[in-house]
């Protein structure tokens, strides 16, 4: 039982001995508790959505989407009212990253080079409805949204972005070679509702069948 007033936290990144460098730093802060981790974003999404943080340290830079996957699914699952807040925490400086981050709902970025004591100043500083940069970071997001920045737009993608979360975890099991009835134990649903989902992949995605949808999935680093 989380006492009240307590600050609760979730980590992602797909570095263990990173977790437990953070865990161990914020475990001596006062009114800050880890409740959760996470390796992968399927991990991820699944930890957030049970544990419901009130803060997500999120790494940027992961498998199968990173970061702004894990945005969109927990947003896809209608939590955008009372779901956690989201500090990206990265070794990426890059204008790109904190662009596209920002842009996904996350409500801060800070490098990995923070200290234990700024981490949870910043923990706690968004988990206030603050919104928190490391020093040269700031700017990027100032530019972009005025106008001014010299780092490329997020890529849109239509028809990735048109899945749904079902479809888009279905679309994960067949890019890594799952059967139809493989997909239905593995979610739980009968093999009849893995078609209807396959089909709305392929028409949404504009693919002509199984073979050609996993070299999209691949060059998206779906899977």
């Amino acid at each position: 039982m989380t006492d009240p007033g307590t600050c609760t936290i979730f980590l992602v990144d797909d570095h263990a001995v990173f977790r437990s460098g953070v865990r161990a730093e914020l475990a001596s802060e006062d009114g800050l508790r880890v409740v959760g981790e996470a390796g992968t974003v399927p991990e991820a999404v699944d930890g957030i959505l049970t544990m419901r943080p009130d803060v997500v340290l999120l790494d940027v830079h992961m498998p199968a989407g990173g970061g702004v996957a894990v945005l969109r699914a927990v947003n896809d699952a209608a939590l955008a009212d009372d779901g956690p807040v989201f500090l990206a925490l990265s070794v990426s400086d890059a204008a790109e990253d904190v662009i596209a981050t920002i842009r996904a709902g996350a409500r801060g970025y800070v490098t990995k080079t923070i200290d234990g004591a700024a981490l949870a100043d910043a923990v706690r500083r968004v988990a206030d409805g603050d919104a928190v940069f490391s020093p040269r970071l700031a700017g990027f997001v100032l530019d972009s949204f005025t106008g001014k920045s010299a780092a490329p737009e997020p890529p849109l993608d239509p028809e990735l972005d048109s899945l749904t979360k079902r479809e888009l975890e279905v679309l994960r099991l067949l890019a890594r070679g799952y059967t139809y009835r493989e997909i239905a134990d593995e979610l739980f649903i009968s093999i009849k509702t893995v078609e209807t989902h396959a089909s709305n992949v392929l028409r949404k995605t504009q693919q002509s069948n199984r073979n050609a949808l996993t070299r999209w999935a691949a060059t998206r680093h779906i899977g």
